[in-house]
């Protein structure tokens, strides 16, 4: 048998069609190859499997991905065999049933004893709306601190001229005559275990069991319409850079009495002139002079919380971390908790002095002399 032919060849359409593209393209080839309306072509029944096929991955998210990535052997390793030509593979790849998943194949047993109604009422349930991805930037301290914020976001709304069943004011949708308004319809074929039913979307109606005769001039018979809203939302304390924060019921509607799918909102969290940042504890540097670091006192640390005056001791060495706890970042698992605030002291070398300034330094220098190893010691040799 000749190997796969690609999905969105068999559907014709590009690699980045729509959704609503490739429903489209599903309907109107499924409609044209339908065993009913080709009785006794077997090159049509082959086409209308290899359609069914297609169409079963390319409009699941997961599993489209999935394709797009891996191509037809992310669902075994035999996608390309027919049972007549390569058997039975097992149950890792399921090459022996041109590509289909574990699902198709249990589902269809299941299907010859049910009559497919369990698949058919599971379909034609509420189902979740979709999630709705938008970004926002905050400032670091804002990050730290948490922060409100009002988001413009473009969704998918229920259109307020037809109350979202998509038909034109005064109109009602009509019950489908090709499934009866069940959304699904049964194909039986063979198979290893003889003869299946197996349980796919209505082409007609896409699974709705509806027809819309007369569409809405508001939204064309989709039910929605784009509409652009203000949400308020409360980023939490702590959040970080590239993290997603998920407001519930803020997507767009659900279906079929399905609540609202989430939104979910990507952080974006400006970097700061002084400090950085490493989970919850703070990282900066604060310059000394170098006579403070000799003779120790006081020097003004900026934090998170405004201006600290930290002790250090006399004789610092340049590169000496102080530790400030509790000076953090709040623990966004631990409430109540923050992380600690890590200074690095530099001792800052004068590189310009004064006439004044530099007679100091030579009498300082002069007093060290009987205590310096380069001083008194040098003169008299190492041994004496």
């Amino acid at each position: 048998m000749a190997d796969k032919r690609d999905y969105y060849e068999v559907l014709g359409v590009s690699k980045t069609a729509s959704d609503d593209d490739i429903k489209h393209a599903y309907r109107k080839l499924a409609k044209q190859y339908h065993p009913d309306n080709n009785p006794g072509d077997e090159s049509a029944a082959a086409k209308f499997a290899e359609i069914n096929e297609a169409y079963q991955v390319l409009s699941d998210k997961d599993k489209r991905a999935q394709y797009d990535q891996f191509g037809h052997a992310a669902f075994g390793s035999g996608a390309g065999a027919g049972a007549g030509a390569g058997g039975f593979d097992g149950f890792g790849g399921f090459g022996g049933f041109g590509g289909f998943g574990a699902d198709d194949i249990f589902g269809s047993v299941f299907d010859m004893f049910t009559g497919g109604g369990s698949r058919a009422s599971r379909s034609n349930g509420p189902q979740k709306g979709e999630s709705v991805e938008t970004e926002v930037r905050i400032t670091f301290e804002q990050a730290v601190f948490g922060v409100e914020k009002e988001l413009n976001v473009t969704m998918k709304e229920t259109c307020k001229v037809c109350g979202g069943n998509g038909c034109k004011p005064g109109t009602a949708p009509k019950i489908c005559p090709k499934c009866g308004g069940k959304g699904q319809v049964v194909y039986h074929s063979q198979s290893l275990f003889g003869t299946v039913q197996q349980v796919s979307a209505c082409p007609d109606c896409g699974g709705t069991g509806q027809f819309i005769e007369n569409k809405c001039p508001g939204c064309r018979g989709t039910g929605y319409q784009a509409e652009r809203k203000t949400i308020s939302i409360s980023i939490p304390a702590g959040i970080e850079d590239g993290q997603y924060y998920r407001i519930r019921g803020k997507g767009e509607p659900g279906r079929n009495g399905g609540e609202r799918g989430d939104l979910m909102v990507l952080v974006r969290v400006s970097t700061h002139p002084v400090f950085k940042r490493d989970g919850v504890n703070i990282f900066s540097e604060v310059k000394i002079p170098f006579t403070k670091a000799a003779l120790g006192g006081k020097v003004h640390i900026q934090t998170l919380d405004g201006d600290f005056e930290q002790e250090v001791k006399a004789g610092t060495p340049t590169g000496t971390v102080v530790r400030l706890r509790g000076k953090g970042v709040p623990n966004l698992r631990s409430r109540g908790t923050r992380g600690d605030h890590f200074v690095t002291l530099t001792v800052d070398v004068p590189t310009s002095l004064n006439a004044e300034q530099r007679e100091a330094l030579r009498a300082f220098e002069e007093t060290m002399e009987g205590k310096s190893p380069y001083g008194e010691r040098k003169k008299k040799g190492l041994f004496h």
